[in-house]
């Protein structure tokens, strides 16, 4: 099998990350230790190692290297109206907690001078998610990047989400969603708000 470190795999599992992997592989075999696991069970051999090389992985975001690469073009057409991407599945981490909340992320612009491709978006989306997130923050830190690289005229962030903090734990609720946004700019207008939700309904 080939090294997950090697300098051809993902930028997060390359070289210079193995020390980080082996120290949370370290910290986490205490971990083990503490709750009574045996390490030399033989399901639970090299689990320490998982669990670094993971970490790296799903917290690859907190790179800042690794922001997505955004090329705007000229909006030539002149286009005036709403770019919606909806149901962008994304899962993240609970800072609170270390436990994945997970769900989907509607993002919708107004162009100004700009657009920008419509990948982009849900790339943006997945780098602010791999990080320990709040999904609050995590809202409002998607349509910041949307109106600093675009200047839209307008932008607005949708996320709904399933926290297994709430449904694992503390108040046991599977099932419970929750729902957070964040608008900027002509969103403001109930009336264009109106014509986001409208146009969210609809399959």
């Amino acid at each position: 099998m080939a090294d997950p470190f090697d300098d051809e795999g993902p930028s997060w599992l390359q070289g210079k990350n193995k020390a980080k992997a082996a120290e949370i592989a370290g910290h986490f075999a205490e971990i083990m230790k503490v709750l009574g696991l045996d390490l030399g069970d033989p399901h639970l051999v090299g689990t320490p190692d998982r669990v670094g090389r993971m970490f790296l992985e799903i917290f690859r975001g907190l790179e800042d290297q690794q922001e997505p690469a955004v090329t705007v073009f000229p909006n030539s057409e002149r286009y005036g109206n709403m770019v919606i991407v909806k149901d962008i599945d994304f899962f993240s981490v609970c800072s609170h907690h270390m436990i994945p909340f997970f769900g989907k992320a509607h993002v919708a612009y107004i162009p100004g001078d700009t657009i920008v491709g419509l990948s982009k978006i849900a790339r943006m989306v997945e780098f602010y998610a791999r990080r320990p997130q709040l999904q609050e923050r995590l809202t409002e830190q998607v349509v910041d990047f949307l109106e600093d690289k675009l200047a839209p005229k307008g932008s607005i962030v949708v996320m709904e989400a399933r926290h297994l903090c709430m449904e694992m734990r503390g108040v046991e609720k599977p099932g419970a969603l929750t729902t957070t946004s964040a608008l900027r700019g002509c969103f403001e207008d109930q009336r264009v708000r109106e014509e986001f939700f409208d146009l969210l309904k609809r399959d």
